[in-house]
């Protein structure tokens, strides 16, 4: 699937919660949810990650029957119509692993298989790839910033090995807006080269969220510029794939700094 080599992947956002922080109720019907994808396809996608409960501060939790009825007929709604690879954002393993029987292809799990060995089990079992996150429930650490989510990514790795994933479909991601305060994920923004030392692929995901609306002090929908600073400053630092809500644009920063980089295209 991937030849990072080559190029940085993008991963277009396709919520459907009515809460999620700066695009909720917009793609809750299946008409709106293929549309949205049909769009971030033709505008450079590579990869659609569904979410179906929001993870924003202050998020509502839902049961995993309610996620389940959010996310499955949107899974086979675009399977049916779009040649399109489907991550699902969840780290319940009872969705996970109806969403890979429907042939979602990864799954990003923003407590890094934490919660439960079966999530690792069941992603083994369909071959898949996983997104560890980084995640915390305070913002208090002990020790440098940079050592404890190393820590952190290397016992999730640990996990997924263990359990049967193949090296080779591991991603990390060192999870930006979640456990940390402002000036925590500028530190991590500002230090993401570091996370190259685990040898694994990176995957950023900064798009709107707060670390950049406190910077330029605009709503969600206005940080695109924003966005595509942290990812042309993520790729230099090697980042391999980015997680966006406005595909065009990213896809536009990204081509000229993967030519200038010396990748693909």
């Amino acid at each position: 699937m991937f030849d990072f080599s080559k190029k940085t992947y993008l991963m277009g956002i396709l919520n459907v919660t009515p809460d999620s922080f700066s695009d909720g109720g917009e793609n809750n019907s299946l008409d709106s949810a293929l549309k949205k994808a049909k769009e971030m396809i033709k505008d450079g996608a590579d990869i659609i990650d569904i979410g179906g409960e929001s993870s924003r501060p202050g998020h509502t939790k839902i049961s995993k029957d309610e996620e389940l009825r959010r996310v499955i007929p949107v899974i086979k709604h675009l399977k049916e119509n779009l040649d399109i690879k489907i991550s699902i954002d969840t780290y319940k393993y009872e969705v996970a692993k109806e969403c890979l029987e429907l042939g979602a292809f990864m799954i990003n799990d923003i407590w890094g298989l934490t919660k439960s060995d079966e999530m690792a089990k069941v992603i083994a079992k369909h071959n898949a790839y996983v997104c560890i996150m980084h995640n915390k429930e305070d913002s208090n650490y002990k020790d440098d910033i940079i050592k404890e989510i190393k820590d952190f990514l290397l016992n999730s790795i640990q996990i997924a090995l263990k359990n049967g994933i193949k090296e080779d479909k591991i991603i990390i991601d060192p999870g930006i807006g979640f456990g940390k305060t402002f000036e925590q994920n500028l530190e991590v923004l500002n230090r993401l080269s570091e996370l190259k030392e685990i040898g694994y692929p990176i995957l950023l995901g900064t798009s709107r969220k707060s670390v950049i609306g406190n910077v330029l002090n605009v709503p969600p929908k206005d940080r695109v510029e924003g966005t595509i600073a942290t990812t042309v400053l993520g790729i230099k630092d090697g980042v391999n794939i980015v997680r966006v809500h406005d595909v065009y644009e990213n896809y536009m920063a990204i081509k000229m700094t993967d030519k200038i980089l010396k990748k693909g295209y």
